[in-house]
């Protein structure tokens, strides 16, 4: 076969198979699936047995039978719908063969009277008949029948004898592609060959063996691939040579002097890592993840009065303009007075904006802080030498290093993220960055006490949020759903606001999806100047908003939401110096999964232990739920499962880095697993 001997037929349009027209190729790429490498991940699901071989006398209703026969007579009506019959028969009974569809000379052709033929399908029976229905193969040659059916998660419009057909084509088709793997990597594997763990993986006696020498392997090279990508990545910044940052302690010094607490080791070992990124001859790309309340605004203001004190310029983008808005007047409380700092907000009068723009053009401001409209086309720094983009862990590979080209060669990148991933993700996700992590939570942060009631106790919750009102205190109420669902028992943020709004007339505020950007702002900034006391709200309060005054959150239906998010939403309160409590709205009748979730949230406010725990119950899949950009499920390894798998990948990545290898040698690795074009696209 052409291309045999190379990569490239794997990665071939799927009309080059027998069997693959248009309309076939229209089905599958509907699944994404558009080469035969994709085809070859849609993996059995199950499998069928034909090795029953009976007598018709022997035949059991609803199994799978393979049985020879002699047709004796054809019965095609006239009638229009209904179906065509073939008496069959043999040395203990009789049974029908019933056809849809099937043309009278096609029926004679594969079922000649008085010839022995074997016939393979489900028996059912029908007025005290047994009979086939469409059987699934009809021959002369019992030899030709598959044994052993391989059962597919199939796509409407193709039968499974046809898919089997086409994935037995490409098996047999496979090139012998050139091991990429050491001796010593391909040890631990049991010596397995890509090809021949590729027909194993398809073989049905192997369905959902995880553990084996095969699935191992090829779980490995996906891991490896997406650990290589990221690693040429980080190499290529790494090079690009920039003015490095020179300034001293006096910013740091003053700025605590104007906070009056302490700095966490987390904090103080994040800032040594990043100054010592700013003032290197290299370009910084960087993440400060932390948990959330961990301080990592603090540790970026603080970094960015580093980079003023060089002569450079610095930009703060934030998701939303109210979280730009508090990061500005944070910066304002803490900062110098000689340093210059603007808020870019759509609601400023253009005037202001075209005056904020022609200063910026022209190095009078020192900082901006704004949404990513600071980056528009008509916006100019004049020596932007640092970009802090605030709460984007949505960002994909691509859209990091498009934001690395922001500002040129001289502009260091940080990244900040209060969603915290398991170290597996971590190294995966996360790759072609260095990495910061603070943990630890500011001496000062009180944690928030978490208590779990059942639904039917609602006075008592309204009892204690009476309470927490009169003493001054806000709330949050959040609610799944916007409006009501009757297929699913969740209580709507609309109806709850509806029955708080009685109780607390003009205090209660409503935020959701369906409300405009602008009404949104507004919403917010009345519950942070106290004109609402409660705010009932879906989960777009999840990230970034500090609301110092609210003390109290309830969430309903508590047990619907993931761990990760739960621990985000908590994570809302706390933010003064008050005592926070959470509070989880939950039914009577929880299944085993969602009382592990709501205990383990009572016991801790870690949110790197939460998110490990969230994976191991509910996979990485449903962990990531916010579908980051750029970043592509993987088909096979498991965080969960694989973690020794990942951890071996980071090592060989670092001993390959160490003895500088050559990427050629993986070229069918990242082609096949879809990765050498971004290599291509970022480099």
């Amino acid at each position: 076969m052409k291309n045999k001997k190379n990569y490239d037929y794997l990665l071939s349009d799927l009309t080059t198979l027998t069997g693959v027209g248009k309309k076939t190729m229209t089905i599958l790429k509907k699944k994404n699936i558009n080469n035969i490498f994709d085809l070859l991940w849609r993996l059995p699901k199950s499998y069928t047995d034909r090795t029953l071989s009976s007598k018709i006398n022997e035949l059991q209703i609803g199994q799978i039978h393979t049985i020879k026969v002699f047709p004796m007579k054809y019965n095609f009506p006239r009638i229009r719908n209904l179906p065509n019959k073939v008496n069959c028969e043999d040395e203990t009974g009789k049974i029908d063969c019933i056809f849809f569809n099937s043309y009278e000379g096609y029926i004679k052709k594969i079922l000649p009277l008085g010839e022995e033929v074997t016939i393979s399908g489900k028996i059912s029976r029908f007025k005290d008949r047994y009979q086939i229905t469409n059987p699934t193969y009809v021959s002369k040659d019992s030899s030709l029948i598959e044994k052993v059916h391989t059962k597919y998660g199939l796509t409407d419009g193709i039968t499974e004898k046809s898919y089997n057909k086409i994935i037995t084509q490409i098996l047999r088709n496979l090139p012998k592609l050139d091991e990429w793997h050491d001796k010593k990597i391909l040890d631990k594997f049991g010596n397995e060959s890509w090809n021949d763990s590729i027909v194993k993986l398809h073989d049905p006696i192997n369905i959902a063996n995880y553990k084996s020498n095969f699935y191992r392997r090829l779980a490995y090279d996906e891991i490896l691939s997406s650990f290589l990508v990221n690693s040429e990545i980080r190499k290529k910044i790494k090079k690009i040579k920039k003015v490095s940052k020179k300034f001293t302690d006096n910013s740091y010094i003053n700025t605590l002097t104007k906070l009056n607490f302490e700095l966490t080791n987390d904090q103080n070992q994040s800032l040594n890592q990043i100054n010592k990124d700013l003032s290197s001859k290299s370009k910084m790309f960087r993440l400060l993840q932390g948990d959330v309340g961990s301080g990592k605004t603090i540790v970026s203001l603080i970094s960015a009065l580093n980079v003023i004190e060089s002569n450079f310029q610095v930009a703060l983008m934030a998701p939303t303009e109210i979280l730009a808005r508090q990061h500005y007047l944070l910066a304002k409380k803490i900062f110098p007075e000689k340093i210059n700092i603007e808020l870019l907000s759509s609601k400023s009068e253009v005037k202001k904006k075209r005056e904020i723009i022609e200063r910026l053009k022209n190095n009078k401001i020192n900082m901006v802080f704004g949404t990513h409209a600071i980056f528009q086309k008509k916006i100019t720094f004049s020596k932007l030498g640092y970009i802090i983009i605030d709460e984007q862990h949505k960002f994909g590979v691509k859209q990091r290093k498009s934001l690395s080209d922001k500002g040129g060669k001289d502009c260091d990148i940080l990244l900040m993220s209060a969603t915290p991933i398991p170290r597996t993700l971590t190294m995966s996700i996360y790759g072609d960055m260095d990495v910061s992590i603070i943990r630890e939570k500011p001496n000062h942060r009180k944690e928030v006490k978490t208590y779990s009631k059942l639904d039917n106790k609602i006075d008592d919750i309204l009892k204690f949020v009476k309470k927490e009102i009169y003493n001054g205190n806000q709330v949050f109420w959040v609610c799944p759903l916007i409006d009501e669902s009757k297929k699913v028992d969740h209580q709507s943020s609309v109806k709850k606001y509806q029955f708080l709004n009685k109780l607390f007339p003009n205090k209660v505020g409503l935020l959701h999806g369906k409300i405009e950007n602008d009404d949104k702002e507004l919403i917010l900034n009345k519950f942070l100047n106290k004109e609402y006391l409660i705010l009932v709200s879906t989960t777009i309060i999840e990230v970034g908003i500090d609301f110092p005054n609210a003390n109290i959150i309830i969430i309903e239906n508590a047990n619907k939401f993931g761990l990760s998010q739960l621990h985000q939403l908590r994570g809302r309160v706390g933010r003064g110096s008050r005592q926070a409590s959470c509070i989880l709205i939950i039914k009577s009748n929880l299944s085993e999964n969602a009382k592990k979730r709501i205990n383990i949230l009572k016991k801790s406010n870690d949110g790197f232990e939460i998110s490990e725990e969230d994976m191991k119950l509910r996979g990485f899949g449903d962990l990531l739920g916010f579908k980051q950009s750029g970043i592509k499920n993987f088909r096979l390894a498991d965080p969960v499962h694989n973690e020794d798998l990942f951890h071996l990948a980071e090592k060989e990545i670092k001993r390959m880095e160490k003895d500088d290898f050559d990427l050629k040698k993986y070229k069918p690795l990242l082609k096949l697993y879809d990765q050498a074009d971004i290599i291509n696209d970022i480099v």
